[in-house]
């Protein structure tokens, strides 16, 4: 007996559809609640653990793969975007149970759009990343916010607000009482952010050095130890794209062109992939504007005629061409755990 099924995961419920290829017979339902125990039970509870099942990358589907694969199953990670370009034109409404007998039936056909499930050590890479992005970005948003309190009460920008100068102009700044507890806190989450990134910061750098894609990453000029983690985690195993141009487009930072379908005109980046690879590849083509980086005279002639920021996004698309036959060319040892 071989079950060949796909899952329609949410936050309350999962949703089945699988067949029993020896007998034809389908079976539909729901698992409630969506947690790894219950989903567990269930699938101890089959009739039969030869076969596979597919589901759509989102969230929730790391714990569903692990358990299929605990049991023996097949795991299919399908690509959100192409899974729904597959269903055709929309004649009836859309259901969660018509979403799991689609992906089952494409699993079926042998035509699911492949998404690459990562090993553990590259999603855990990969989460410590998105989380020190979002501390940075919180940072940003804590100093942005004394900067917009202190405009509001007339006082001068004080640069460099987490120095201690800066610190002084600050206690000594002309504002209201409710404007300084808001300063006053404000710092406070700084300092707080700060003290948690520090070591999750020495935690990625020293990932980076031990891991032999980073390293063929580093190598290339603008690419540090926190980025090299970023680009290695996001853009995955770049043998499954089919050139270095379907890479780019896995970055997001392609240029749309004019659909008739969308109000999105043409000339705009896509910005259909990780948000951290697109963050990593711009930070680190921000050093090609230094004159002794190999693409300076590329980045300038890009600037004089079209912008410093279209000029990065152009060296930004070039390091990701690069990025992706650096990781071809290393194969397997590309993704090896870290010494």
């Amino acid at each position: 007996m071989t079950i060949v099924g796909g899952f329609d995961v949410h936050r309350q419920q999962i949703t089945f559809d699988y067949i029993d290829t020896d007998s034809g017979e389908v079976r539909r339902g729901k698992i409630t609640p969506a947690t790894r125990q219950r989903l567990r039970s269930w699938l101890n509870d089959l009739p039969s653990t030869s076969g596979a099942f597919a589901l759509e990358g989102c969230t929730g589907w790391r714990f569903v793969t692990e358990e299929l694969r605990a049991v023996g199953m097949d795991a299919h990670v399908a690509e959100p975007a192409d899974t729904a370009a597959l269903r055709g034109p929309k004649k009836r409404a859309k259901t969660d149970q018509l979403d799991a007998r689609h992906l089952r039936e494409l699993l079926q056909a042998a035509s699911i759009p492949e998404s690459w499930i990562p090993p553990v050590h590259v999603l855990e890479a990969r989460c410590r990343v998105r989380l020190y992005k979002t501390l940075v970005d919180q940072r940003t948003s804590w100093r942005q916010r004394i900067q917009a309190q202190l405009f509001h009460h007339g006082v001068p920008v004080i640069a460099g607000l987490l120095t201690v100068e800066g610190r002084t102009r600050l206690a000594t700044a002309d504002v209201s009482p409710a404007a300084r507890e808001v300063l006053d806190v404000a710092l406070c989450m700084i300092d707080a952010i700060n003290a948690q990134l520090q070591p999750l910061h020495a935690e990625i750098v020293g990932f980076a050095r031990h891991q032999p894609g980073c390293r063929a990453l580093m190598a290339h000029y603008g690419i540090g130890s926190l980025t090299a983690v970023a680009i290695w985690a996001e853009l995955g195993d770049c043998r499954r794209f089919s050139s270095s141009a379907d890479a780019v487009r896995h970055t997001g930072l392609d240029i749309t062109v004019h659909s008739s379908d969308s109000k999105r005109g043409r000339g705009r980046l896509a910005r259909q992939g990780p948000p951290v690879l697109r963050w990593a590849l711009f930070e680190a083509a921000k050093c090609a504007a230094r004159p002794h980086a190999p693409d300076h005279p590329y980045y300038q002639t890009t600037r004089d005629r079209l912008g410093a920021t279209r000029a990065t996004l152009s060296v930004a698309r070039k390091l990701a061409r690069r990025c992706h036959h650096t990781l071809r060319a290393l194969g397997d040892d590309a993704w090896a755990a870290p010494a």
